[in-house]
């Protein structure tokens, strides 16, 4: 699919990223900190946002909520990402944070977690339509950025009213809806309803970025045609495989597929992540933070279980970095490719 210009083109004065079917990093809690989204951006993602931010923290000043809303310059355009259940609280939200720059606010009614969904955020929202309608026109009114808002197809199958929230979500000021193809009892199960991002893309007249099952190049460049979405968004698809939006936008681009990373590349970009996470978390909780994304990493490659079980039980930075050296040196070797 060649990547052609977008019909929100003339809107470049609200998201200007929606020139060319941009290639959006998902917000994941626990996964999306800024190290993460930085090497996603220097890997072709076009927009990022920020891990889920509480309302309720910034409201009270938590001192981990500081840490969330910490960005770099070279992320833009990046959204913050806000949850909680309350008009007021987002009101307040967006105007305390209103000197982060910030591109854009999203509202998250999509997170399918129970221990969000029990305190009424998320997902939980879209069982409540009135209440989610004056949380988007609370956050609109007080903003001066764009509000955008990540929905799912509905709570269950019987109650799926994506369609009916989007155009609610429109009337109540929203400039943006962002998808997930799934219900909130799905989670991650199944397969993600393409249908129902194609029913609200012709339901709205908002830009509509399609989320749920984009593991490859060719499922972004397939859910673009189908649903005629204006972005695709990356979630667990980008997990270990930040290459995958230089890989989108290059077969958006060209219809060719790239190969995928050599060994050497692979190597270098989870040190740089590793340094990263290390310099701005610290290094035990850097640490901690970086098991997972190794993990993912190796997923697939021969003889990984060995490292990734020695990784895991790993507390310090310099033996990880030594544990990495040797398994790629060796699995060089084995592959004819030199890993220095």
């Amino acid at each position: 699919m060649k990547r052609t210009p977008n019909r929100y083109r003339e809107n470049q004065g609200v998201f200007p990223f929606l020139d060319f079917y941009p290639v959006f990093l998902a917000p994941m809690a626990g996964i999306t900190d800024l190290p993460f989204r930085t090497i996603c951006k220097e890997l072709g993602a076009d927009v990022v946002i920020t891990e889920m931010v509480s309302t309720r923290g910034i409201y009270y000043n938590d001192s981990k909520t500081a840490a969330l809303l910490t960005i770099d310059p070279c992320e833009h355009p990046i959204g913050v990402q806000l949850f909680g259940n309350d008009p007021e609280f987002f009101a307040h939200a967006v105007k305390k944070i209103e000197d982060i720059p910030f591109d854009f606010i999203n509202i998250n009614m999509g997170c399918p977690t129970p221990k969000i969904v029990k305190n009424g955020d998320g997902c939980a929202l879209m069982k409540d339509p009135e209440l989610a309608g004056k949380i988007i026109e609370a956050t609109a009114k007080a903003s001066d950025r764009p509000v955008t808002v990540k929905i799912r197809k509905g709570w269950d199958e019987d109650s799926a009213n994506a369609v009916e929230f989007s155009r609610m979500a429109q009337e109540s000021g929203a400039a943006m809806v962002i998808i997930h193809g799934r219900t909130r009892e799905q989670f991650y199960s199944g397969k993600a309803d393409w249908d129902i991002i194609r029913r609200v893309k012709e339901a709205v007249s908002i830009p509509v970025i399609g989320n749920g099952d984009v593991f490859s190049a060719q499922d972004a460049a397939k859910m673009l045609e189908y649903t005629g979405c204006d972005g695709v968004m990356v979630g667990r698809g980008a997990l270990g495989n930040p290459f995958i939006f230089r890989e989108i936008k290059h077969f958006l681009k060209t219809g060719e597929k790239l190969p995928p990373p050599a060994l050497e590349e692979k190597k270098e970009v989870i040190f740089k992540h590793l340094d990263m996470a290390l310099e701005f978390h610290g290094e035990r909780v850097g640490i901690l933070e970086m098991r997972k994304h190794i993990a993912w990493y190796l997923k697939g490659l021969p003889h990984s279980s060995a490292v990734k079980q020695k990784i895991q039980q790993s507390k310090h930075a310099d033996e990880i970095k030594y544990l990495l050296d040797e398994y790629f040196r060796k699995l060089g070797l084995a592959a004819g490719q030199e890993v220095i």
